[in-house]
């Protein structure tokens, strides 16, 4: 009988895990990909989905379809709760059935992060993040409908609530969220409607540090902020949220009222942690080795925004590059043992340089000592996102919209997606 191939277990499908997948397929083993949604999502432009720029399936592929001609590579949809380490499997809640146990032989834990409220989860009720396509199709249902329900307002004074709009976090996605507000207003919005103005519309970027973009240089720091307020933003920083709830938030004991608040800061890692009962960071994340396994365990490995690892002094940032270069090379440990080769040397990090766009024709990108601003810096930010999107396809379609929303000012999908229903035959 022929001895039984290897078999390794993905668990995530987002950019850690499918470049784990992606660079597996030459490996003489099986391997199974676990995800509890069916399509891979480039998540940095999901703000543009979110303010009607582009759609839902402009940045959303379906898994199957990118790891359609790899033989050796099967997609499961279900939700991993658990990792049971010393029997080396990972258990499975699928349609049907709970708590599935499915074997391994090497495990990759690529599972991300979500929302984190710094101990206030009775935020999340009244403040939305930004991390899967159900969270940007309910903000951009949740700003449509701010305009719409102004433009219906008999009473004037509720209109300065009604378009108010706060955002907490300002990292790159608060600050490319509310300079794509002040975009959608000011070039697709202002002439759509009669009873009110949108170029009314007050956006609040809100952060209790310094200044916005941390990660970034403070030259560039200090350009973004000067274009987000060009734009109309006003950036309000060095000050918490105290608290948010259905009329608005409260900062330093002030209230600025508002019914569409928006949560861009924190994030939580994945229970990784607690799977695998290991030691973590103070955020959750998993202490990992130079070879990106687990303390003891050099057939699991943990990968992208659920690993902590040290880079000359400093922990690797959770950006997608990190992701995917650990799926890389970890994917790279794994076909070398199989095929017994030498194991490369440990994980070093290429940073290539990081990027955030301020609205319209205008993005930071800072790499090494190269500091640039303005509308040369968005054409590589536009390059670079292009680049990355995971099929051809939607490369093409993209490019195709962003062109013709930036000639036109008019955008991919500004559809309400709700459950509202007419109150009688008439109104059908």
């Amino acid at each position: 009988m022929p001895e039984r191939a290897p078999l390794i277990v993905i668990v995530g499908g987002g950019f850690g895990g499918l470049a784990t997948a992606k660079a597996l397929k030459n490996t003489p083993a099986q391997i199974v990909l676990i995800d509890r949604t069916n399509h891979h999502l480039f998540q940095p432009l999901l703000y543009q989905v979110a303010t009607s720029e582009l759609t839902p399936g402009q940045i959303g592929s379906p898994i199957r379809g990118i790891l359609r001609k790899q033989q050796n590579t099967t997609v499961i949809l279900g939700e991993v709760t658990g990792v049971d380490k010393d029997n080396m499997r990972v258990l499975v809640n699928s349609a049907d059935r709970a708590a599935v146990p499915v074997p391994c032989d090497f495990l990759v834990l690529a599972t991300g992060v979500t929302h984190g409220y710094f101990g206030h989860n009775e935020f999340e009720r009244f403040a939305p993040g930004l991390k899967s396509l159900a969270d940007a199709v309910e903000i951009r249902n949740r700003i449509l409908q701010a305009f719409e329900q102004a433009e219906a307002e008999e009473d004037p004074s509720r209109h300065r609530d009604l378009l108010t709009f706060v955002l907490v976090g300002a990292g790159p996605t608060g600050v490319e969220m509310a300079g794509a507000i002040a975009v959608l207003i000011r070039h697709t919005l202002k002439s759509e409607f009669r009873r009110i103005n949108p170029e009314s519309a007050r956006i609040v970027l809100l952060d209790m540090a310094p200044r916005i973009l941390g990660s970034f240089s403070e030259d560039l720091s200090r350009a973004a902020k000067e274009r987000l307020e060009s734009l109309g933003v006003e950036v309000r920083l060095g000050r918490g949220v105290d608290q948010i709830d259905a009329d608005g938030v409260i900062v330093a004991g002030e209230r600025i009222s508002s019914k569409t608040v928006i949560w861009t800061a924190g994030v939580t890692p994945s229970p990784a942690g607690k799977w695998l009962n290991v030691g973590t960071d103070r955020a959750g994340r998993v202490r990992v080795q130079q070879d990106l396994s687990v303390p003891g365990r050099p057939e699991i490995f943990v990968v992208g925004d659920t690993a902590s690892l040290d880079q000359d002094g400093k922990p690797l940032p959770g950006v997608a590059q990190v992701a995917i270069q650990q799926g890389r090379y970890a994917a790279n440990v794994i076909h070398r043992r199989i095929t017994g080769k030498s194991a490369p040397e440990a994980f070093r990090y290429f940073d290539k340089g990081t990027l955030a766009v301020v609205g319209k024709g205008f993005a930071v990108l800072q790499s090494g000592k190269i500091h640039i601003s303005g509308s040369l810096a968005w054409l590589a930010w536009a390059g670079v996102h292009l680049q990355f999107l995971a099929q051809s396809s939607l490369r093409v379609s993209v490019f195709l919209q962003w062109v013709w929303t930036y000639f036109t000012g008019q955008r991919g999908s500004r559809l309400i997606e709700s459950l509202w229903r007419p109150t009688s035959e008439a109104g059908r």
